[in-house]
């Protein structure tokens, strides 16, 4: 497996069991609390067990500094990159446990302030309350770096109004806490300075009755206006661009509209689209798209297939050069292989979204009654692995 930058002793993830409360606190400040496997591994142990004890009614998750979670840990992706499936397990087990937090059978509150990016954003949206302030900032941006939306997105984004989750997912756009309710991607926005209270009182409230957190929560929340310039304020011009066919034409159309008078915020958005990855654009609007028609289920296998085989770099390595550019050498000059949208082969898309033999998906859970089964020593990449440790 991939080597993860961890100090040993460093706790990542904190798990504090107080009377029928249980609080979740991401430990890697320095790091935006980035997602590692540790970090993973450690969250699906306490969500099962806690999910089980009857004496566990309410989970409150929050980020420790100055972020919430900044997502996937990119070094440990491209520290794998020389060996076949360094990363399998910690890809599996985040998506199989990105399931359980959608489904989970508990009250679930998420307290999010600054980043909440990527992966780390799937530990807020799905819960049933997910509470941001004016510091929270989300975007979904790994089709810039020559990967595709993940870990449920390509379920959330899809089934977001118009055609907003093509734009979320192809440009990364930044929403606000404001832009996060209004769009349904968080249940209430509290002002930072009153979230330290509103942890008080919900551990304090000691219960999981849903109208009785939704109440508290109500109390320290306010009302959103969006801004005059929101992204959420131009969803005729999003919807008239993003609902075309290919990346080509969005990206046509898109420079169409930004010619004309009072769009000038098109500008930035539309440089950021055409410096992305055109292999990781392609991905990502067909997975959008496709997801529109899958269960999340469906898309989390389908989001598992496609991880793989862009690790395992079937149609392009891409990925490894956008973290190279973004977090390694810091030039933010990617050459992407191919360079254009016109040069990703269609044909050659296809690969990376054909279904792995049944026993190599990712395993869903369909019995509730075998709720927490499938994980990854269940499976046969584990299997795999220890027979590859043995030779």
């Amino acid at each position: 497996m991939a080597q993860e930058v961890v100090n040993p002793e460093e706790q990542v993830v904190l798990g504090e069991e107080i009377d029928h409360v249980r609080l979740i606190t991401l430990n890697r400040p320095r790091q935006l609390n980035v997602i590692s496997s540790k970090v993973v591994s450690l969250l699906a142990d306490f969500l099962e067990k806690w999910e089980k004890d009857d004496n566990t009614e309410l989970i409150l998750i929050k980020g420790a500094g100055r972020a919430f979670s900044a997502g996937g840990d990119l070094r440990m992706f491209y520290d794998g990159r020389t060996s076949r499936d360094s990363c399998v397990e910690v890809v599996y087990r985040m998506y199989w446990l990105c399931h359980h937090i959608h489904s989970y059978k508990k009250t679930q509150v998420a307290l999010v302030h600054g980043i909440s990016m990527g992966g780390g954003a799937s530990l807020m949206v799905p819960m049933k309350f997910s509470v941001v302030t004016e510091k929270t900032v989300f975007s979904t941006p790994e089709a810039s770096i020559g990967f595709h939306t993940d870990c449920g997105f390509s379920f959330i984004l899809s089934r977001l109004p118009s055609h907003l989750g093509e734009f979320l997912a192809l440009t990364g756009a930044r929403l606000n806490g404001k832009e996060l309710v209004a769009a349904g991607m968080a249940t209430h926005f509290v002002p930072f300075e009153k979230l330290p209270e509103l942890e008080k009182r919900l551990i304090s409230l000691n219960s999981g009755d849903e109208n009785a957190v939704k109440s508290v929560i109500e109390e320290f929340s306010v009302d959103i206006q969006l801004d005059e310039d929101s992204v959420l304020n131009k969803l005729s011009i999003i919807d008239e661009c993003f609902s075309k066919d290919t990346v080509v034409d969005i990206i046509k159309s898109f420079e169409l509209e930004a010619s004309k008078d009072g769009n000038g915020w098109i500008g930035a958005i539309l440089k950021g689209l055409k410096r992305s990855s055109p292999t990781g654009l392609k991905i990502t609007l067909r997975s959008i798209r496709e997801g529109r028609k899958q269960t999340l289920a469906e898309c989390l296998q389908k989001e598992f297939r496609l991880t793989m085989n862009i690790l395992r770099t079937t149609i392009s390595a891409d990925v490894y050069e956008g973290i190279r550019a973004l977090t390694i050498d810091k030039d933010n000059a990617p050459k992407w292989d191919p360079p254009t949208c016109d040069e990703v082969d269609d044909s050659k898309v296809d690969l990376v979204f054909q279904p792995f033999k049944d026993n190599l998906e990712l395993q869903i859970p369909e019995n509730e009654k075998h709720r927490w089964e499938g994980k990854y020593e269940h499976s046969a990449y584990a299997a795999l692995n220890a027979t590859e440790i043995a030779k």
